[in-house]
């Protein structure tokens, strides 16, 4: 019986076109170039408008609690807090209770911001050339995927 060759050293090294992670980091990149440009009109860059989803969603929370929904510790964040502080969207004031924590809440201007940022949806959906039935698979398929990476992480 003859053995089988021994494969080649070229078919050794992954190939980019089939690594899961470029495929994920290729596409965040092109999300974020979408969003860029929906975002110019409410001049809130991507980072600060997750932000303020969270806070749209229930205002006054603290750092700590904005962090762990945004998968963001306190030393990113805080330097974006201040900028979205600077740009009147949220004030941050201490805790009466605990001088440690800082609440983030937001200001008229940036509650005001909400209405403007209900089209973005609607403009993601329709440049994914996606039904929102496949959107929603796939948001669930990559929940799941990034649980799976940070337990074996």
């Amino acid at each position: 019986m003859k053995t089988p060759p021994s494969p080649s050293p070229s078919s050794l090294v992954p190939q980019l076109d089939q690594q899961l992670c470029f495929a994920l980091y290729s596409t965040s990149l092109a999300m974020n170039k979408l969003y860029r440009k929906l975002l110019r009109k409410l001049d809130l860059t991507y980072s600060q408008y997750l932000v303020m989803m969270v806070l749209w969603e229930r205002n006054e929370q603290t750092v700590s609690e904005l962090g762990d929904k945004l998968f963001l510790d306190s030393a990113t964040l805080t330097p974006l807090l201040k900028r979205m502080e600077q740009a009147e969207l949220i004030t941050r004031t201490r805790c009466a209770n605990d001088e440690r924590q800082v609440i983030i809440a937001l200001t008229p201007k940036g509650d005001a911001l909400r209405e403007q940022a209900k089209a973005i949806p609607p403009c993601v959906l329709a440049a994914s050339q996606c039904s929102l039935d496949q959107v929603q698979d796939l948001k669930g398929r990559l929940d799941t995927l990034r649980a799976s990476l940070a337990d074996a992480g």
